[in-house]
């Protein structure tokens, strides 16, 4: 779950410009087990921002049996982070840039 959280703090601390908090495990999913030996990769992407808020979609897939390349999605999630000033207070998001 740990990695999950990392992996989804990525693209909001990008969006956010700087440092963020996980307010918000919005849903967390089991789908398969990780075995050891699992070769994992971790997706996220963006699926809603707001005032202070970045919901970021996060999904993990494990490539089992190398030999095979057998590869199954065994963990997605959503989890809200707020962007945070240097005292840790929700500040707003800064504006995206345009496309000049």
């Amino acid at each position: 779950m740990a990695q999950v959280d990392i992996a989804g703090a990525l693209p909001a601390v990008r969006r956010a410009n700087g440092r963020v908090g996980t307010v918000a495990v919005n849903s967390f999913v089991f789908k398969q087990p990780v075995f050891v030996g699992d070769l994992l990769s971790f997706y996220a992407k963006i699926v809603k921002t707001g005032t202070t808020s970045i919901t970021v979609n996060v999904e993990v897939f494990a490539e089992r049996n190398r030999l095979q390349s057998e590869v199954v999605k065994v963990t997605e999630a959503t989890l809200t982070y707020v962007a945070t000033d240097d005292q840790r207070r929700p500040r707003a998001l800064p504006p995206l840039p345009s496309d000049t």
